[in-house]
C-alpha cells in the first residue's frame, strides 16, 4: 500500500545576520539596538545632569582667583558653538541623503560634519591651552575644577563621536549602505544631536551666565 503521508517540510531557519528589513529577527535586532542606544543616552544625560549640578554649586567659588569674565573669550567660544551647531545641520542633510539612497552625497555631508567636529575640538583645545597659560588649571579653584570637568567631558564625547564617524565612513566605503550601516548612521545621529543639545546648555549656563553676571 502506497504511503500517502507527505514528507514533513523542513523548518524555516532564520539567518541571525540577515539584513533583510522584512526579517522578523532583523527587525527585532534593529528595535533592540535602538532601544539600547536610547538607554545609553539617558544614562549619559544623568552624567551631564550631575556635572551641571556640581558646576551650579561650585561655579562661584573662585578662591580669590580669576572669575569667568576674566577668562572666557566669548567671541571664540561663540565661533566654536557655531561649528557644532552647523555640524548638526550637515548631519541632518546626510541622513536625508541616506534615506534617499544617495551614498555619495551622504558621504560628502558626513565629511563636512566631521570637519566641523574637528574645528570645534581645535577651538576647545586652544581655549584650554589659553586657560592653562594663565594659570587657570583645574586645580586653581573649585570653579575651575567643575568647569574643566564639565567642558572636558563634553569634549571627550565630541572626540569619540568624531572617531566613530571616521570608522563609519570606512564601513560605508567597504560595505555600502546596507541595513547595519544605516542603523549605525542613525545611532550616531542621535548621539551627535545629543551632544549639540548638551553644548547649548554649557554655552548658556557656563559661558553666557559667567560673562554677563
Amino acid at each position: 500500500m502506497a504511503n500517502l503521508t507527505h514528507p514533513a517540510k523542513p523548518a524555516k531557519s532564520f539567518d541571525f545576520y540577515s539584513t533583510d528589513p522584512t526579517s522578523h529577527v532583523d527587525g527585532h535586532h534593529d528595535t533592540g539596538t535602538m532601544l539600547g542606544f536610547w538607554i545609553y543616552l539617558m544614562s549619559d544625560s544623568l552624567i551631564f545632569g550631575i556635572l551641571f549640578a556640581i558646576y551650579a554649586v561650585l561655579g562661584t567659588n573662585y578662591a580669590a582667583g580669576p572669575a569667568p569674565a576674566d577668562l572666557f573669550e566669548i567671541k571664540k567660544i561663540l565661533l566654536a558653538t557655531f561649528f557644532l551647531l552647523f555640524s548638526s545641520i550637515t548631519y541632518g542633510f546626510a541622513v536625508i541623503n541616506m534615506q534617499q539612497g544617495k551614498e555619495r552625497q551622504m558621504t560628502t555631508w558626513l565629511l563636512v560634519t566631521g570637519a566641523f567636529g574637528i574645528a570645534f575640538l581645535v577651538m576647545e583645545l586652544l581655549e584650554f591651552q589659553h586657560l592653562w597659560h594663565l594659570g587657570a588649571g583645574p586645580g586653581a579653584s573649585a570653579f575651575l575644577s567643575s568647569f574643566w570637568f564639565l567642558v572636558g567631558t563634553h569634549g571627550l564625547h565630541v572626540l569619540s563621536g568624531t572617531i566613530w564617524l571616521a570608522v563609519l565612513l570606512v564601513q560605508v566605503q567597504k560595505h555600502g549602505l546596507n541595513e547595519d550601516n544605516k542603523r549605525r548612521i542613525l545611532c550616531l545621529s542621535l548621539f551627535w544631536h545629543f551632544l549639540d543639545l548638551i553644548w547649548i546648555g554649557v554655552f548658556s549656563f557656563v559661558y553666557l551666565t559667567g560673562v554677563l553676571l
